[in-house]
């Protein structure tokens, strides 16, 4: 770990970010960063990241529903053991959920677990006028 007055020197210098970006840090410790180009989200980061329309949508509401369990077992500060217990759900399925592997839950599954843990789940339709 570099010491204090390491970190102090390098608060004046100037260095290229991996996007090429220029960056001079101030005695304050704020950067200040020259954007040339950003390209806008349209909301969900599997599309952004180029999965097909279906299985971005898909993905985005499988990762919605895994973030609500996690949301719940920190409000209620449960073990993964009694999480595990609340859900219906062996320990080992708390784990990977808490690892952020949606790809191991169906939307189903998802929608079972909340359910145990009292969450009212709902959907939403919308309907595209290009559909």
């Amino acid at each position: 770990m570099p010491s204090k007055k390491e970190r102090a020197r390098r608060l004046g210098a100037t260095s290229k970010s991996a996007a090429g970006d220029s960056r001079k840090s101030s005695r304050g410790g704020k950067l200040e960063n020259i954007i040339e180009h950003v390209t806008p989200a349209d909301g969900n980061i599997f599309a952004d990241l180029g999965f097909p329309p279906e299985e971005a949508r898909r993905l985005l509401l499988r990762s919605q529903m895994v973030m609500e369990l996690r949301r719940v077992i920190e409000q209620r500060r449960l073990t993964q053991v009694q999480a595990a217990k609340l859900f219906g759900v062996t320990q080992p399925r708390v784990s990977d959920l808490i690892r952020g592997k949606i790809d191991l839950f169906s939307i189903d599954m998802l929608i079972s677990m909340l359910t145990r843990a009292g969450v009212n789940v709902g959907l939403t339709f919308n309907f595209d006028k290009a559909a």
